[in-house]
């Protein structure tokens, strides 16, 4: 039995389905993708990434009904379902009662990226106003992997442990052709890191934890269920227009703005900048079940599997006993009917059959996702700068989408805090955009090769991508080819910041541009590792094991500066007891990878990436006092 509701929503009652449009916002949250992982956040509000050619369905545990929310502009858009489903339980939003008439930093987008950056500048000292369309935090598991980058980032405002805790970590995975293994593959790790390669957790526990270190420090304003209406760039700031959920509309002008609200970003559409590059036709339908589980923690993926022929599946282990499965829909298949639960369920019950899970399970969200490449050419234009997939969207395959976002906030946050402080001149945030969009496109690259072997974008790509799967069935020598290409760091190569290196002075370790390498340490605490050091200020970590330090280096160290612009100094001791001065490289990790000898020194930037090294360091001193005035304060050495 069905009856015509509202708007033309069609109700099932007896087959207990929905089927209806809704009003509401233009502004998702973050946008689908936030950060190049899946289609739009079906709880919330959100600026939204590309277009979904498909609506979005979400299945409420307390229900036996689908809610499938669709919205419909000049195509058919992904809405979104209000309820917050209970494996994120409901979190009730509260505002400030007053607008400010003048901030600091406005964030457009309450997703896991502007969430964190405005934790990030809050460490910093800097207060900011984040402005979300959503009422709460996104539903469906939507970016799933965290990279060992991204914990580290969020480590650096205390939201690392909750997420380690709440999380899955993994090291490796396998991939199949047909019913064959063809590759087991595994990331590097060891067991005294501070983090896993990988960590597997919904993408609405990543923005609460956020969200909960940004309260916790302070100085960080979100207004729930408020959209951005209208930017004005100004040559001192930007006046921006707010409205809010009872149609009030606000006016605040903020020094800078930061774009964070999405791949259908209104800052972006404000100022009229195009997103560049390439869109592939390939979707994939996305589907978050509720199963229990004995499998091991791994990335999972099926080329033409019996259970769904000429498809490619994916699988990832979540919290809460969620599985998330991604699986290739036909070319010709129509995206609205892909999403249909009649038609999903049925592919992942004949799929769990095929891999021996016979437990009960449910179905809790379904969305549909097609690979974009696609970038603004700069991330700073005046005072508006954009991070996150306001500034790019790349393929969900090798998980750099909500990756890149955070690596977009960890590089910001320290570089506009110091520009907002007066200690930095705004040439600073010229490097952030150079930086970030060559990461970027290093991105896209390994993005688009990922893609093109996970989505065949025409069938010369499908036949090469057969044979390498054909070969790998009794050949390892063609790993290199199916391997997925996880997240990794990008080297900043040929950037402003990079001090030069004297000949060839270092054989090996992490030059200027790259991240500073781990190691674990001995503290007078006891164990620690060294990106513990990161993510505050500038550190000077100084090799020798002499408890002297050179004289020019203790007086560029004591300079009269403090919070994120002051330079800490850390002897770093070869062998021997950790110091109140010094901390001990007991397992010889430490002077082994940073190519170390007696007075090396090594100058680490805010986001813990190496800006410089030297084997003198009573010579270096005066070259890093010229490099910190040129590139941040404004001063002359």
């Amino acid at each position: 039995m069905h009856d015509r509701g509202a708007n033309g929503a069609v109700v099932f009652f007896a087959g207990r389905v929905m089927v209806g449009r809704r009003g509401g916002d233009e502004q998702r949250k973050g946008q689908c993708h936030q950060d190049g992982q899946p289609a739009p956040c079906a709880g919330a509000p959100t600026q939204k990434v590309e277009r979904v050619d498909a609506p979005r369905v979400s299945f409420s545990h307390g229900d036996n009904y689908v809610r499938s929310a669709q919205r419909l502009d000049n195509d058919i858009n992904a809405g979104r379902n209000r309820e917050i489903r209970s494996t994120s339980p409901r979190v009730t939003m509260t505002t400030a009662p007053s607008t400010p008439v003048r901030i600091p930093v406005l964030i457009a987008g309450g997703g896991p990226v502007g969430l964190s950056l405005a934790a990030l500048l809050a460490q910093h000292g800097v207060a900011s106003l984040v402005i979300e369309a959503d009422g709460s935090y996104c539903e469906g598991s939507r970016a799933i992997c965290m990279s060992r980058r991204s914990q580290e980032i969020l480590g650096w405002v205390g939201a690392d442990r909750a997420l380690v805790t709440k999380g899955l970590s993994w090291v490796g995975g396998r991939s199949y052709f047909r019913g064959t293994e063809v590759l087991h593959f595994e990331m590097p790790s060891e067991p005294t890191e501070r983090f896993a390669p990988m960590v597997n957790i919904q993408q609405y526990y990543v923005e609460r934890y956020a969200h909960n270190a940004a309260a916790r420090i302070g100085g960080v304003d979100v207004r729930w269920s408020a959209r951005v209406t209208q930017v004005r760039p100004q040559p001192l700031g930007v006046e921006v227009d707010f409205e809010t959920a009872d149609g009030v509309t606000h006016s605040v002008h903020a020094d800078w703005l930061v774009a964070c609200d999405g791949g259908r970003s209104t800052v972006r559409e404000q100022l009229g900048l195009p997103l560049e590059g390439m869109q592939y036709e390939g979707r994939y339908v996305i589907v978050d079940i509720e199963q229990d589980t004995q499998r091991a923690v791994e990335r999972l993926a099926w080329f033409d599997p019996p259970s769904n022929l000429g498809s490619t599946i994916l699988m990832h282990r979540q919290p809460d006993n969620v599985w998330r499965i991604d699986y290739q829909v036909a070319d010709d298949e129509d995206p609205a009917q892909a999403v249909k639960p009649e038609n999903v369920l049925p592919r992942v019950q004949a799929h769990l059959d095929m891999i021996g899970e016979t437990a009960p399970w449910k179905p809790l969200w379904i969305s549909i996702y097609n690979a974009k490449c696609l970038t603004l050419r700069s991330y700073k234009h005046g005072r508006v700068l954009f991070a996150g997939d306001a500034a790019h969207l790349v393929p969900i395959f090798g998980v750099r989408g909500l990756n890149s976002g955070l690596d977009d906030a960890g590089n910001l946050a320290w570089k506009l805090a110091l520009v907002q402080q007066g200690h930095a001149r705004e040439s600073l945030l010229e490097s952030y955009s150079m930086e970030r969009v060559l990461a970027t496109r290093e991105n896209i690259a390994y993005g688009a090769k990922s893609t093109e072997f996970m989505a065949p974008p025409h069938h010369g790509f499908a036949l090469m991508r057969e044979a390498a799967l054909r070969l790998a069935t009794v050949t390892p020598a063609v790993d290199s080819l199916i391997n997925p290409r996880q997240s990794a760091p990008i080297e900043y190569a040929g950037s402003p910041l990079n001090q030069p290196e004297a000949g060839s002075a270092f054989k090996a370790g992490a030059r200027a541009g790259l991240p500073a390498p781990e190691a674990t340490v001995q503290t007078v605490q006891g164990t620690a590792h060294l990106t513990a050091l990161f993510g505050r200020c500038f550190v000077a970590l100084y090799f020798s094991s002499a408890p002297r330090v050179p004289a020019a280096l203790q007086q560029l160290t004591g300079a009269a500066r403090s919070g994120l612009a002051a330079l800490h100094l850390v002897r770093v001791a070869a062998r021997g007891a950790a110091r109140a001065d010094a901390i001990a490289d007991e397992l010889g990790q430490a002077w082994q990878r940073y190519d170390a000898t007696e007075d090396t020194l090594y100058l680490i930037r805010p986001d813990g990436y190496v800006m410089g090294r030297w084997r003198d360091a009573s010579a270096a001193a005066a070259a890093i006092a010229a490099a910190l005035a040129r590139a941040f304060l404004g001063d002359q050495p």
